[in-house]
């Protein structure tokens, strides 16, 4: 009896077990397919995005490329220096010392929505002071200012130098054309303008030009380098000679006043005023050596000799004639011949 029960309790335990493992196999398999149902993925490829046929941002043509390859494209032709010629200089400044700065990016983001053939602007800002600081360095450097014409004694005979004219570069023409050029991105050479400013002297305006001869009395007017006429003149004595040099005409009297010098000769004299026997004449034509000048006499059998106290004396005639035809300021030249 106890060994049939025994039996009886072995196989119980032996069904239960077995029901188990059953059960067991079947959860393993369960979750086995819920971890393959959940791990299961659907991978989607997108096609790069790449700039419009025919779009240019600032001129600069960015068709096909991608965003980043325009932007860097851009920059590139937008940090390019200017090309600035000027009075026969080139000059090549770079942006960024105007402070210029180019939104590339925004530029390119429109350009990406853009349709074909589409010229986006691009948009820069440009500090204005800076640009007028350095027209006025270009202009400090390269204005010239106008030579006069200047006469010399070449072989006792005036040689008068052509004048050079003068220039001064347009700062507002030179200014505006670098902020255009900036904000259009563009590089070719930009020619910067002058205006022309003239000498106040030429050889054709140079006007009368004295040469006295000391040595043979004579004084020859010239028009610039053109003779107009000669005279015969008396001029200084040994003990008084007349200086030897170049002068100017300095004062031009009519009907002048004689004061004595203070010189010797002339101690104890008094003034003469204008009229007959006045030793000046009627013109005084007064040259920048002191007490010294060109003016008429009483006395023309003095003329053609070395006689006088250092004056140019001529005729009286001719020397209001030849007070027509001077202007203070004229060239006056005196040799030794």
């Amino acid at each position: 009896m106890r060994r049939l029960g025994l039996g009886l309790l072995l196989a119980v335990c032996a069904l239960a077990g077995a029901l188990v493992a059953v059960l067991w196999a079947g959860d393993v398999a369960a979750a086995v397919g819920t971890t393959g149902t959940d791990t299961t993925e659907t991978t989607t490829t997108t096609a790069p995005t790449v700039l419009p046929d025919g779009v240019t941002v600032g001129g600069v043509d960015v068709s096909g490329l991608e965003p980043d390859a325009a932007v860097s494209i851009v920059r590139t032709a937008f940090a390019a220096p200017l090309v600035l010629t000027a009075a026969g200089k080139t000059l090549q400044p770079v942006p960024a010392s105007f402070g210029a700065i180019a939104y590339v990016q925004n530029a390119v983001a429109r350009a990406r929505t853009a349709p074909p053939g589409t010229a986006v602007p691009l948009t820069v800002r440009v500090d204005g002071r800076k640009v007028r600081a350095y027209v006025a360095t270009v202009a400090k450097r390269l204005d010239r200012t106008p030579q006069d014409s200047r006469v010399v004694l070449r072989r006792l005979v005036p040689f008068v130098s052509k004048d050079v004219p003068g220039r001064v570069l347009d700062r507002p023409a030179a200014t505006a054309a670098i902020v255009a050029a900036l904000r259009d991105n563009q590089r070719a050479p930009l020619a910067l303008r002058f205006k022309a400013t003239r000498s106040s002297v030429t050889r054709a305006s140079f006007g009368p030009i004295v040469v006295i001869r000391r040595g043979s009395n004579r004084l020859t007017l010239y028009t610039g380098m053109r003779l107009k006429r000669t005279f015969r003149v008396a001029t200084g004595s040994s003990q008084y000679p007349t200086p030897l040099g170049r002068f100017r005409v300095i004062s031009m009297w009519k009907n002048p006043w004689w004061y004595p010098p203070d010189s010797d000769w002339a101690q104890g004299q008094e003034p003469i005023p204008p009229g007959p026997g006045n030793p000046l004449g009627t013109r005084w034509m007064g040259i920048s050596s002191p007490g010294v000048g060109i003016h008429g006499t009483p006395d023309p059998a003095s003329l053609g000799y070395s006689v006088s106290h250092g004056c140019i004396r001529m005729a009286i005639p001719e020397a209001e004639w030849l007070f027509t035809q001077l202007r203070v300021g004229a060239t006056v030249f005196i040799v030794a011949v």
